[in-house]
């Protein structure tokens, strides 16, 4: 119930934190996600094994200040009986999802200041994640960003987010995983 109580108060932060900013650029996102959660310190160790089955991403970002922002972020999978988790093999069918919340900081205007069609960015944040049990992480990543336009209203980004359970001696299924993201970026207005 804590965990819950938790989700609800930071949630309710982030989007009256949205609504106080007058300038600020919105900007939605959509695509797919892969769990690896194999108990592996590499995010591309065993890539046959991976949580691809239902692999839904949706996000909403507002830029507040040049390079950074603040994104909301949802993402649902599943894990399919006989698939491997942290070197378990599943006994029946699981479904993951997750909301997360990152700060995010655009740095690569500072690495290409000519080049305004890509972008590097660093984010961290808290998540709230549920495959058996609900558990919170502390997150961390980062990615790149393609602008498919001039007027950057349109591009593709590929992530990648480090999830670190917080009750992770005590979770079973739901611990430390990575997750990794390819979405379409649009701009909202």
């Amino acid at each position: 119930m804590r965990k819950l109580l938790l989700l609800a108060t930071l949630l309710t932060f982030t989007f009256n934190s949205y609504s106080q900013s007058d300038s600020a650029e919105w900007f939605g996102s959509v695509g797919l996600n892969a769990i690896n959660n194999q108990g592996t310190q590499s995010p591309i160790n065993g890539m046959g094994d991976w949580a691809i089955n239902l692999p839904i991403s949706l996000g909403i970002e507002v830029g507040w200040t040049s390079g950074l922002s603040i994104e909301q972020a949802f993402t649902l999978n599943s894990y399919s009986k006989g698939d491997m988790i942290d070197n378990f093999e599943l006994q029946e069918d699981y479904t993951y999802y997750s909301f997360d919340t990152h700060a995010k900081y655009y740095f690569g205007k500072h690495i290409f200041p000519s080049a305004d069609w890509i972008d590097f960015y660093g984010n961290a944040g808290v998540g709230f994640f549920n495959i058996d049990e609900t558990n919170i992480s502390l997150n961390l990543g980062g990615g790149v960003l393609f602008w498919l336009n001039r007027r950057q209203t349109f591009g593709i980004r590929a992530q990648v987010i480090g999830k670190f359970a917080l009750d992770q001696a005590k979770s079973g299924l739901d611990n430390n995983h990575y997750q990794t993201h390819i979405q379409a970026v649009f701009a909202l207005w």
